[in-house]
C-alpha cells in the first residue's frame, strides 16, 4: 500500500522519486487515453514539470500517485481541447447517411439490433475484445471518441465533457448517442459475428 506524503516531506530530490515509481503508471495511464506513444510521454513530461512547480501545494491529504494522476488528467483534457479547437470536421455532420439508414421512414428500427449474450465483465477482460474495441473507437472522429472516453471510460459528467471539449450539452448528448450507435454497429459487425 502506498504511503501518503505530507507537504512537508517534499524534498528537491523528490521529482527523481515520482519517475521512478510512477513514470510507468502515468505513460500507461496516459496511453490507454491518448493512443499516440508520444504524445502520452509529453503529457507524462508536462505532468513532471506541473508537479514540480507546484509540489509545495501539495498537502498530502492523497497519495503521491493519486495526485500526479489528477494533474496528467488536466494535461490530457488540455491537449484534447488543444486537438479539437484545430480539428476542423464537423462532427455533427459525420456520417449522416448511416444514421438514415438505422431508421425507417416512420421512425422506427429498420432492423432489430442483435442480442448481447455475453458478458460484458467477462468480455472487457478479454484483450480481442478490447483490440476490436479499439479499433472501432479509432473509426470514429477525435471529438466524438474522446467525448466517449470521457463518459463512459471516465465516468465524467455533461458539464465536464462540455468544458472539455468546447460544445453545448445538446451537441455533447447528440455527439454520445452516434458514438455509440457507430460502436454498437462496428463491434456488431466485428464481434458479434465472429461467434464470442
Amino acid at each position: 500500500m502506498e504511503k501518503k506524503v505530507s507537504g512537508s516531506d517534499v524534498r528537491p530530490d523528490t521529482p527523481e522519486f515520482w519517475v521512478d515509481h510512477y513514470g510507468d503508471t502515468l505513460y500507461r495511464f496516459a496511453l490507454s487515453r491518448i493512443r499516440k506513444p508520444e504524445v502520452a510521454e509529453d503529457l507524462v513530461q508536462e505532468t513532471f514539470m506541473a508537479a514540480l512547480r507546484s509540489h509545495r501545494k501539495f498537502r498530502g491529504r492523497s497519495s503521491v500517485r493519486t495526485w500526479l494522476i489528477a494533474i496528467l488528467k488536466h494535461k490530457i483534457v488540455d491537449h484534447y481541447r488543444r486537438q479539437s479547437r484545430a480539428a476542423a470536421t464537423d462532427d455533427m455532420d459525420y456520417a449522416a447517411d448511416h444514421f438514415d439508414a438505422l431508421f425507417d421512414p416512420g421512425g422506427h428500427w429498420s432492423f432489430i439490433p442483435a442480442k448481447w449474450s455475453v458478458n460484458p465483465a467477462k468480455v472487457q477482460e478479454q484483450k480481442e475484445f478490447l483490440d476490436i474495441f479499439y479499433q472501432c473507437l479509432s473509426k470514429l472522429p477525435r471529438r466524438m471518441a474522446r467525448a466517449f472516453m470521457l463518459r463512459e471510460v471516465e465516468g465524467e459528467s455533461t458539464e465536464a465533457i462540455c468544458k472539455a471539449l468546447d460544445i453545448s450539452a445538446t451537441n455533447s448528448w447528440v455527439i454520445l448517442y452516434r458514438a455509440r450507435m457507430n460502436l454498437r454497429r462496428c463491434l456488431e459487425t466485428h464481434w458479434l459475428k465472429i461467434g464470442i
